[in-house]
């Protein structure tokens, strides 16, 4: 065949037209792979490289795949990670394949380490095949019967086994990165230490020791006998994130940190409301809305992020329409709230409060609070002292508050509320950029071992369990993907995702266009007024031209993009219309087709927020009727009104806000700290502003000061009043 100038790929090429299957086989000799990737621990932001090269012919292609997904671009020898994430841990795999055959490598196991690490060297010059420790256990004081968590963590090629040693003597299961002891006594009492080893070398950690404190006289009754496990009876949270203020700075963090607490919560089954940029009778109406969910025995978690401020040990919410200034009655008293939970008989009550404390001096209400019921069962995780601000810090265009930052890292921890609350304050008190500035603070008055973790074990199943898991399921009922089919034949596929209780995508795409039609698009408009949806940023090529940066990976590509916040507010069923603009081949006209969707009501729309319930249950706060500051307001000559709900049981009924005079508007304060600013720490100095009217004299007007002080990592950190 040669003879007669015939090529192998000519002859390939013949037999695969006359479908010869047998001679093709012996035409082609089999895939060989001749390097195999490589199992490998690396540290984040490394260059990573794994390499599968094989021999055939006449043509190979090559496709990776993480577990059973296919790897984007993976499609050459070498699978290059220019900087490595934890998001790239897992197996991986490689498929050779030629016309008639194809080959898959050896799975190749990829582990990331985040630690900083605290040994010395730099990991990014590492030689290859060397094991370096990024993460040596610490020594540990713990009572009886608390539990032991030791953790080492190697970087190597090939990846590094563990084996654990308490004095000089292996550890049976002490195989693993973590070795635990649930529940530890006297005789875990000891020098611990970890041996990292792979094919090429061995290394082994700093050896720690491990102290065990016998238990006093006042507190071994209480562990005569085993501990019983707390249960739940169900888990509810609600998360509030406050960030586009009417009057006041505007703040960043919030965004991010009731995204990963919600992520966060879920994974413990929590039933997780999370709502951004509520309005004062929004806020009420949501605690109102939590408290429904609450019943004997379930734990209710409220967390907020915001400004916010403290009196008299009272803690105030500050909601996004509150007037600058703003006094008690335009804001949510925490206390009240607590007082409310208790009243379900709930198993543990939990806040987390990520806003400043400092005391608003010229708030002269005088709250009347009822003495709250001895439960023992209330934790406070106040985001910073009181009398201090908090802090948000900002890198990569994301922000998260100091205090989320450092929580998120434990909150999966299986302990005592209170046990993890104390590993986060330690954990901020090492960090440099907030140090003197802000500490976190606990109060607790809980008595027994209640975690987040606790395993929900109902009893019957009531009526009112039922209702609650009804209610809760409502708030996070999404519209069904739907493809509407227009008469040209064009067909369009309408998704929905939600990225909080509040908040939902909505992305379109061509998924069928007849071949006459030359151009096509398609967008969403008319939304309700409601939503005040910007048309400038409606049907936008990425989530994130639409403000939506956390749900990018888990939305298909492309597609038109519209974000759709505060749904809350959504009165009637959402209307939108689908329009279509298309061009036939060979025509210039544009033609236009309309299609109006209605999704009914999506989320927490069905909750009706924004109308509320004839009763107003939730954290309003009672004033003294001869309050000076309830006088002072009624007394302003200023045009003023009344919000609706002021007419509710148990409202404010000495409260009316008056609109700003011109003294106010000059007071109002200067744009916030969205801008990057490399090195810098800005914050927010609640200051009083002293003015000869006096009615307002006695009202607190916020200004922003910037601290000369500087840090490095180029980050921002800025307050949150």
């Amino acid at each position: 065949m040669g003879e007669r100038g015939c090529t192998v790929l000519e002859l390939t090429e013949f037999l695969q037209f006359l479908e010869l299957t047998e001679a093709l086989q012996l035409l082609n000799p089999s895939i060989k792979i001749v390097v195999e990737p490589e199992s490998q621990a690396v540290l984040s932001g490394q260059m990573v490289k794994l390499s599968c090269w094989a021999t055939g012919y006449p043509l190979l292609y090559y496709q990776w795949f993480k577990e059973k997904k296919m790897v984007p671009n993976g499609n050459s020898p070498e699978l290059v990670f220019n900087q490595v994430t934890v998001d790239d841990t897992g197996l991986y795999i490689c498929r050779v394949n030629s016309d008639s055959s194809y080959e898959f490598s050896r799975w190749a196991q990829l582990e990331v380490c985040d630690s900083q690490g605290d040994s010395d060297g730099n990991y990014f010059e590492l030689p290859e095949k060397k094991i370096r420790i990024c993460l040596h256990p610490q020594s540990q004081n713990l009572m009886v019967g608390e539990m032991l968590v030791l953790q080492c963590e190697a970087i190597g090629i090939p990846v590094p086994q563990y084996q654990w040693y308490k004095e000089e003597f292996p550890l049976t299961n002490g195989d693993k990165k973590v070795y635990v002891i649930s529940s530890v006594n006297i005789e875990h009492q000891g020098t611990y230490w970890c041996r990292v080893y792979n094919s090429q070398e061995n290394e082994e950690s700093r050896k720690v020791k491990v102290t065990i404190e016998e238990l006093n006289d006042l507190e071994r009754p209480d562990l005569e006998q085993p501990t019983e496990r707390q249960f739940a009876v169900d888990k509810v949270a609600l998360l509030m994130g406050n960030m586009s203020y009417y009057n006041h700075p505007k703040l960043k963090a919030p965004l991010v940190d009731v995204y990963e607490l919600t992520n966060l919560l879920r994974q413990m089954d929590f039933k997780v409301v999370s709502l951004l940029d509520l309005t004062e009778p929004e806020m009420r109406n949501a605690v109102d809305e939590f408290l429904l969910l609450l019943d004997k025995g379930v734990y209710g978690l409220l967390y907020y992020a915001g400004h916010g401020y403290e009196n008299y040990g009272n803690s105030f919410m500050v909601p996004i329409d509150a007037p600058n200034p703003y006094r008690a009655a335009n804001c949510l008293c925490v206390q009240n709230i607590l007082k409310l939970m208790q009243e379900k008989d709930t198993g543990l009550n939990v806040f987390l409060l990520d806003m400043c404390r400092k005391r608003n001096e010229y708030d002269n209400t005088v709250l009347i609070l009822d003495a709250l019921k001895v439960t023992a069962n209330i934790v406070f995780g106040y985001a910073t002292c009181q009398g201090a601000e908090a802090f948000e810090i900002q890198q990569s265009g994301l922000a998260n508050g100091i205090f989320m930052k450092f929580l998120k890292e434990r909150l999966l921890e299986d302990k005592k509320i209170t046990v993890l609350l104390d590993g986060v304050a330690e954990d901020m008190g090492k960090c440099h950029l907030t140090k003197g500035k802000q500490a976190l603070e606990i109060r607790s008055s809980l008595s027994e071992k209640r975690a987040l973790t606790d395993p929900i074990q109902q009893t019957v199943t009531s009526a009112e369990a039922l209702a609650r898991n009804l209610q809760w399921a409502k708030a996070h009922e999404l519209p069904e993907s739907t493809c509407l089919q227009f008469q040209c034949g064009v067909r369009i596929q309408l998704g929905f995702a939600a990225e909080f209780s509040n908040v939902m995508i909505i992305y379109t795409r061509i998924v069928k266009k007849p071949p006459e039609i030359t151009v096509c698009n398609a967008y969403v408009t008319d939304f309700p007024l409601d939503l005040d949806v910007d048309p400038k940023e409606a049907n936008k090529g990425t989530p994130e031209e639409t403000g939506s940066y956390l749900l990018s990976k888990d939305l298909p590509k492309h597609c038109l993009y519209t974000r759709i916040s505060s749904l809350q507010k959504l009165k009637e069923d959402l209307t939108f219309t689908v329009c279509l603009h298309y061009e036939y081949m060979g025509l210039e006209d544009t033609v236009d087709e309309r299609k109006v969707v209605n999704i009914g009501k999506p989320l927490v729309a069905k909750l009706r927020i924004h109308q509320g319930f004839g009763k107003c249950s939730c954290s309003q706060s009672c004033c003294l009727p001869n309050d000076p500051s309830s006088a002072q307001s009624l007394g302003t000559g200023a045009a003023g009104f009344c919000p609706s709900h002021l007419n509710q049981p148990h409202s404010y009924t000495g409260f009316v806000q008056s609109g700003p005079s011109p003294i106010e508007s000059l007071m109002q304060p200067p744009r916030c700290h969205c801008r990057m600013v490399p090195d810098t720490l800005i914050a927010w100095q609640s200051k009083w502003s002293h003015s000869s009217d006096s009615d307002l004299s006695n009202i607190p007007v916020e200004t922003t000061d910037e601290l000369e002080s500087d840090f490095s990592g180029s980050l921002k950190i800025s307050h949150e009043p």
